[in-house]
């Protein structure tokens, strides 16, 4: 039984869920944490992601709140369904959920993408994976790194380095989103001469005086700025009374994962506070500029194509005009980890 439920972990599941279902019986459960047509059906079109065989309606809410109603909502389901494993993906509220529900219930859990870590407990992500490791029985890395932060935390589960599921997306998926050049034109940019931002995370976006900084960095940046504007955002925006403070910045409602994409490529640099956009930078070969002090892809910065600027114009300005590295080493495996993901599932319910 499977449990995802925004837009990262609809791109993940898209790389293990097709290949699972040739060898094994998989339910997939989506808790509503983004459910609309702009933030989840889309997705699930264009990837061809299985319809959920249980769609919950549970976004919404405080981060205790939500994770609260996914746990009553999820004890009864994996009770009714009486899965051999419950796989998870990333750090959300989703993921904690699934994965504590199931532990409660001694049901197997297997966890994609275990082990990062921004040592930032501030942030509601980082407790949400370090509790799921925890609770995991298989610990499914993307890299070297994060398995030794699990080894060194001494968790109880197998730890496996498997790669990283969305580069088997990004090899499938972005030629075809490369020649996906309407939505340049829509937002009337050329190919690299402009920038592409996203921003939604609680720490940047829930503070008023922290989305005024947002709204005056984006501004001041060189050349034209993109903005698919997420709807926690927007929302904030409004409620702040800043709308009008991103005059100037090309706003566009949210986008589907070829769309994005296709901005992705072609853009001349990422400003972004979002941990999978920093990692789809770095597959796509595009700089990124990271409004975070600190990420969990710390290998991206490493290699000198990520950098953490927080807030900071100044910052921010200089990170986009040093020149990135002639070298980007392949961080995240070789396009098969959703087979070694499959591989390391029907391993564990044989044992």
């Amino acid at each position: 039984l499977t449990v995802i439920g925004n837009r990262p972990q609809f791109v993940k599941a898209a790389a293990v869920s097709f290949r699972l279902r040739e060898a094994a019986e998989e339910v997939l459960v989506h808790t509503g944490q983004h459910y609309d047509a702009e933030l989840s059906q889309v997705f699930f079109d264009e990837l061809e992601l299985p319809r959920p065989e249980h769609l919950l309606d549970l976004g919404g809410g405080t981060n205790t709140e939500q994770t609260g109603r996914m746990l009553s909502a999820l004890a009864p389901l994996l009770a009714a369904e009486r899965p051999d494993v419950v796989l998870v993906y990333g750090d959300t509220n989703s993921t904690l959920a699934g994965a504590l529900a199931a532990a409660q219930m001694r049901i197997p859990v297997a966890h994609v993408e275990a082990g990062m870590r921004s040592f930032d407990r501030a942030m509601p992500e980082e407790l949400n994976r370090v509790l799921a490791d925890h609770a995991s029985d298989l610990l499914l890395c993307s890299s070297a790194a994060p398995a030794e932060h699990l080894r060194h935390e001494g968790v109880a589960g197998e730890v496996v380095v498997v790669g990283d599921v969305m580069v088997d997306v990004a090899q499938l998926l972005a030629p075809r989103a490369r020649e996906r050049t309407a939505v340049l034109e829509a937002c009337e940019v050329e190919p690299g001469g402009y920038l592409l931002a996203t921003a939604h995370r609680a720490g940047t976006v829930d503070d008023p005086e922290r989305l005024e900084r947002l709204a005056a960095l984006l501004v001041a940046m060189p050349g034209p700025v993109v903005l698919p504007l997420h709807p926690r955002t927007r929302a904030r925006l409004e409620a702040a009374g800043l709308l009008h403070a991103l005059a100037g910045v090309r706003v566009v409602p949210p986008l589907g994962y070829l769309d994005f994409t296709a901005l992705l490529l072609h853009a001349r640099a990422v400003l972004t506070d979002s941990g999978g956009v920093q990692k789809e930078a770095y597959l796509a070969g595009v700089p990124c500029v990271t409004l975070r002090d600190r990420t969990e892809w710390t290998e991206t910065v490493d290699a000198g194509w990520n950098a953490l600027v927080g807030l900071d114009e100044d910052a921010a300005r200089a990170a986009l005009e040093r020149e990135h590295p002639a070298e980007r080493p392949p961080l995240y495996g070789d396009g098969r980890a959703g087979e070694r993901v499959v591989q390391a599932l029907l391993a564990l319910r044989e044992r």
